[in-house]
């Protein structure tokens, strides 16, 4: 799929919360500026935030939750994650009982979570993105609705 710029890809992110169910986890691969945290951002306004989501790069973990948003989310940066016990500090794993998680630079963590839908941008010369998805079967029919 190609996203000719951040408005395609906050659009993305809309449709993408339409489908967003507790329990879930959306990973965002991509470099620096590729649109990672536009999704995000998408995603949450899609799921009733008001105002613009910050990025959580420097927090780490920015959770929502109900009135915020529909759906409760902990949108995570793991940017600047360095060491595997660092992971285990921020919970994940007893928030998706309650919550989805929307996580950018999931390879810093691999394997830290249940498999869920995994999208990775690259930039193109055009200024556009192109996604691509792997889509577990846990997805495969809301992947289909959007």
């Amino acid at each position: 799929m190609i996203l000719a710029g951040a408005d395609a890809s906050e659009a993305f992110g809309a449709r993408l919360a339409a489908v967003l169910a507790t329990g879930d986890v959306v990973t965002l691969s991509g470099p620096l500026g590729a649109g990672k945290t536009s999704i995000a951002r998408g995603l949450l306004a899609a799921l009733g935030l008001a105002g613009e989501a910050p990025s959580p790069t420097f927090a780490i973990v920015q959770p929502y939750a109900p009135p915020e948003v529909r759906v409760a989310v902990l949108h995570v940066d793991l940017y600047r994650v360095e060491e595997p016990e660092e992971l285990e500090e921020l919970g994940l794993d007893d928030a998706l009982y309650d919550s989805a998680l929307v996580v950018e630079w999931p390879e810093r963590a691999a394997g830290a979570w249940p498999e869920g839908l995994a999208l990775s941008l690259e930039m193109l010369p055009d200024g556009a993105r192109r996604l691509t998805a792997s889509v577990p079967p846990s997805w495969e029919a809301r992947w289909r609705q959007m």
